[in-house]
């Protein structure tokens, strides 16, 4: 029996897959649980529609996710922390503070898309983030924390 899966289903497939399996496994687990449908010709139609848009929709995603890394890759992005002796921060800096700045440069990013090398910095200096714009799309950038004039 042939089926489309809703959702992923382990040592099956993943979602939109066209499975075959089993009509007791089918009829009595994977379509009472919502986890696939009957596999007609009508709905394997709808199926290829709809990854054809989905394919289109992730081209100009992939798209929008290179400009702004691009973007990235040219900005020169300096923070100001407050530091004590031997240029050591009071606090850390964290992606939450990087996203900020990111903000106020017009390029917004999520914290949780940003990771910093070595985790939260703790010492003025130059510093290297990765952003994952898209899971196709990633850049790294060079940022530098400087002391906070007094």
């Amino acid at each position: 029996m042939e089926l489309i899966l809703k959702k992923d289903v382990e040592h099956l497939g993943f979602t939109d897959d066209v499975v075959t399996v089993k009509p007791g496994y089918g009829r009595n687990f994977l379509i009472p649980q919502g986890l696939a449908t009957m596999a007609t010709t009508g709905a394997k139609k709808q199926l290829a529609e709809t990854l054809k848009q989905r394919a289109h929709k992730e081209e100009s995603n992939i798209k929008a996710a290179q400009k702004q890394a691009d973007k990235l890759s040219d900005l020169d992005l300096k923070m100001t922390a407050k530091a004590g002796e031997g240029d050591k921060l009071f606090g850390s800096v964290t992606t939450a503070d990087v996203s900020d700045a990111l903000a106020k440069e017009g390029i917004e990013i999520d914290k949780k898309f940003i990771s910093i090398a070595g985790g939260n910095i703790k010492r003025l200096g130059q510093y290297e983030a990765t952003v994952r714009f898209h899971r196709a799309v990633q850049t790294t950038f060079t940022f530098e924390v400087v002391g906070a004039a007094n």
